[in-house]
């Protein structure tokens, strides 16, 4: 699922993986493009170099379909699973961003590394997850963790006010206070040392929204749109038919993205089925409201 706060757009797949995601964010297209942003991604991410050496960089689309790309990579003699996916993914990348997608957009997430691209920003609930879980060993661990705790919740406050009024003036206090409370250490707590570590390492990715104020600190505008779809699959186990999924899929994106906009789903139906101008046609409504407001980021 991807989407913001005017629109919602389901999939279902069978693997959650990068390539899905990327995909996902390719769809109709099915074309593979190795461009600049795809010779930066496999750079970044450590394709040997006996495999880059083989290939060449341009805005030319280099095939369309699976098939076609897997052939293409056999004769370049890329084979190994490692080098396979990530080819395929810088691929897919330069894809999406030959499309249209800006490669500034920003996605915010849970942290699950298939969604890790572009500009990514961290939701803040998800990350306190990993303090709620520490019970501590000993009294003085309960307590040290139960006062980081007040702290986060106390900064994410601030952050919350910032996002009201923001101000470039406030920065640098607001990283400031980042590094002092999430930069501490302490004795015989290794627990809470190694999740304090995980908030240094993502710091960057917690105070996306000190360069965005229009984006959300948590994801749970995301969870809420994806509950009832996990909520039939708890009860009903899954479609029978692909055919099935993605009739499921199109109708929740399309109730979702009415609700987003302030349209009855059930007079949404009804002017398609009467093929009238009741309801206008909902990607001409996204297009208007967005170029009404500020950039809106990916949901994921």
């Amino acid at each position: 699922m991807v989407g913001n706060a005017l629109f919602a757009y389901f999939r279902s797949s069978e693997h959650k993986s990068r390539q899905n995601y990327l995909k996902l964010l390719r769809h109709p297209f099915e074309d593979y493009v190795l461009n600049e942003y795809a010779q930066a991604y496999l750079s970044s991410h450590g394709l040997a170099s006996r495999h880059l050496e083989k290939l060449s960089f341009s805005e030319q689309v280099i095939c369309q379909g699976e098939s076609a790309w897997t052939t293409y990579l056999e004769r370049l003699d890329i084979i190994t699973p490692l080098a396979v996916r990530l080819v395929t993914e810088a691929a897919l990348l330069g894809s999406v961003i030959a499309h249209g997608v800006l490669p500034e957009l920003i996605i915010l997430s849970d942290g699950a590394p298939q969604f890790v691209l572009f500009v990514h920003a961290l939701c803040w609930i998800h990350m306190e997850r990993c303090l709620r879980k520490l019970s501590g060993d000993t009294p003085e661990q309960l307590k040290q963790t139960e006062s980081l705790r007040y702290q986060l919740w106390a900064y994410y406050q601030a952050l919350k006010f910032y996002r009201q009024s923001p101000s470039v003036a406030d920065i640098p206090a607001f990283n400031r206070c980042f590094d002092a409370i999430f930069g501490q250490a302490f004795e015989d707590n290794e627990p809470l040392n190694a999740v304090l570590k995980q908030f240094t390492d993502h710091k960057a990715e917690l105070l996306r929204v000190l360069e965005m104020p229009t984006l959300p600190l948590h994801t749970n505008a995301a969870e809420s749109d994806i509950r009832s779809v996990v909520t039939r699959r708890k009860i009903s186990g899954t479609t029978r038919h692909d055919l099935g999924r993605q009739a499921r899929d199109t109708f929740i994106g399309l109730q979702k993205t009415c609700r987003k906009l302030g349209f009855s789903f059930w007079q949404y139906l009804t002017s398609r089925l009467k093929h009238d101008d009741t309801i206008p046609f909902l990607p001409d409504v996204i297009r208007q409201r967005a170029a009404l407001t500020t950039t809106q980021p990916l949901t994921a």
